[in-house]
């Protein structure tokens, strides 16, 4: 594997776990292995990487599973899609690696100048990498985006959970937000109904959410 094909993956593998919500939470290993390793390939190809980047420090490696550090792995990554060299083999490029991307513009703006580019007084990186920990930060987050959706694109207050999902990014853990939301609709805040996306492309009906007894539910209303 030639450098530049060493640096394209090390890009590729750090935006999969990013999109795992690996700055959050442990991804398990099957997971994040079925994400980046192709039919032709084996786990042991990316042995190397898998070092690499943990010597670095860009990436923790348990018996279980990986995580993304939040500061150099994120230095390391944003550097990686700034690069003039980055680009997807191949002519199909999967619908996680596109939607990945658009949440990664659509968080950083114009702040991942650098980790050191100061926001506020604190690093951009780290402004990117605050979470949400508690329900009601959730509740609170979660009703100022539908409101912004709701009015910039006048969607009749049915918002499509997958937008809220995306918008708020990688601040929750996919399992938090799908409870939290939930969780706002046992409290009678929000009616999360089913229906069907006009695409129903299969990445937005993973970001909407899914349970056992209602089965997918792809919008979101806001009870008065």
């Amino acid at each position: 594997m030639t450098s530049q094909n060493t640096a394209q993956t090390i890009t590729r593998l750090l935006l999969a776990l990013w999109d795992l919500g690996g700055t959050h939470q442990e991804v398990k290993k099957g997971q994040f292995t079925k994400r980046i390793v192709s039919k032709s390939q084996k786990v042991a190809d990316y042995q190397g990487i898998f070092e690499e980047l943990q010597s670095q420090g860009a990436i923790a490696i348990s018996k279980k599973g990986y995580s993304l550090t939040s500061g150099k792995g994120l230095e390391v990554l944003g550097e990686g899609l700034r690069s003039g060299d980055f680009k997807f083999e191949g002519t199909i490029v999967g619908t996680w690696a596109a939607n990945a991307l658009v949440r990664w513009i659509s968080q950083i703006d114009v702040a991942v100048a650098g980790a050191d580019v100061l926001v506020n007084g604190k690093s951009a990186i780290a402004k990117l990498s605050k979470g949400i920990v508690s329900y009601d930060e959730f509740k609170s987050v979660a009703l100022e985006v539908y409101d912004k959706l709701n009015q910039n694109y006048n969607l009749d207050d049915l918002v499509p959970i997958y937008r809220i999902r995306r918008e708020i990014g990688d601040r929750v853990t996919r399992t938090e937000f799908s409870e939290w939301l939930l969780e706002m609709q046992e409290k009678d805040i929000l009616q999360l109904q089913g229906g069907s996306l006009p695409d129903n492309d299969p990445g937005k009906l993973e970001d909407s959410v899914t349970t056992e007894v209602s089965g997918l539910r792809c919008y979101a209303k806001l009870l008065n």
